[in-house]
């Protein structure tokens, strides 16, 4: 059995003080809405009991989809590079960027520098060293799928478009090949209706159109900071697309409190189990993280 742990929107802090000239962009409205928002309610504490716990349950492998940072302020992502070495090896985390991880042009290449140990795929396959990367681990493909792309003011899109569409359809077909079960891992949501316009992923057609076309076993993402499980078409049935609330959301908020969600996976191609675990904070109140529900997931057999 391989056991999948998925982390997402952990919006490290404390943030540290920008500038006048940082803050002389799109930076300034995100910059408000922390200090007015996000400032107390997403914490450290709550994140740090989060990886703790997650440490005692010794997942296989950590997934990590997106929105490491705010405002993605220089310091913030050298914060993130030496927060990512405290929870793991990058041989046993898998990142992907969020769309505060690319807030202003510019910010999501500095950081997918600083991350890279975490976003890089097996070596020992071709065609490796840009997105989607691609990792097997023991009989789990793990594929991350970059929506990260600086956007306008009061805007939070993410874009999927055909050259990654391309190279989601060759991993898709060789870890299909080699009998993989195959997790996709991407920050916005792309099923339809996920999330507001104005925070939508563009191209999610052409992403459902990849998986309907190729396949999958599991599609996680972020961005929400919502608990849901959606479905889009696959090949051989509906494929499961899970999202987990932030990491360091505190109890008490109108979104889900801090969680992080366990997949076991077994079996083998053509017989695939999957069990999904939900675990974290009380959904209102304070209290140690805990057991929330457990499904078992309808994974579609290739």
């Amino acid at each position: 059995m391989f056991r999948l742990a998925h982390i997402s929107d952990p919006h490290l802090g404390p943030l540290p003080e920008p500038t006048k000239l940082q803050l002389a962009n799109k930076r300034i409205l995100g910059y408000i809405n922390w200090r007015r928002n996000r400032k107390g309610v997403m914490t450290s504490n709550i994140l740090d009991d989060l990886i703790a716990d997650i440490h005692h349950s010794k997942p296989d492998h950590l997934a990590v989809t997106g929105d490491l940072v705010n405002l993605a302020l220089p310091q913030e992502i050298t914060n993130a590079q030496q927060w990512l070495e405290t929870i793991g090896a990058p041989e046993a985390v898998s990142v992907v960027q969020g769309n505060h991880d690319a807030y202003v042009p510019g910010s999501r290449l500095k950081a997918e520098k600083a991350w890279y140990p975490y976003m890089q795929g097996d070596k020992d396959i071709a065609g490796q060293g840009t997105f989607p990367y691609l990792r097997v681990r023991e009989n789990v493909a793990l594929i991350g799928v970059n929506s990260a792309r600086a956007s306008m003011p009061l805007m939070a899109t993410g874009y999927f478009r055909q050259k990654q569409a391309r190279r989601l359809a060759d991993h898709l077909d060789y870890c299909k090949l080699k009998g993989l079960f195959r997790v996709v891992m991407i920050h916005h949501p792309p099923a339809k209706k996920a999330t507001h316009w104005h925070k939508r992923l563009i191209g999610a057609s052409l992403f459902r159109r990849v998986i309907q076309q190729h396949g999958a076993a599991l599609v996680l993402h972020g961005h929400t900071h919502l608990a849901t499980r959606d479905e889009i078409a696959g090949p051989n049935g509906p494929v499961p697309v899970i999202c987990v609330p932030s990491a360091s959301q505190g109890p008490g908020s109108r979104k889900p409190a801090s969680r992080y969600n366990l997949f076991e996976i077994s079996g083998t191609a053509g017989d695939w189990q999957c069990i999904m675990k939900e675990r974290g904070h009380p959904l209102q109140g304070s209290g140690p993280i805990d057991d929330i529900a457990e499904h078992r997931l309808a994974i579609p057999q290739s």
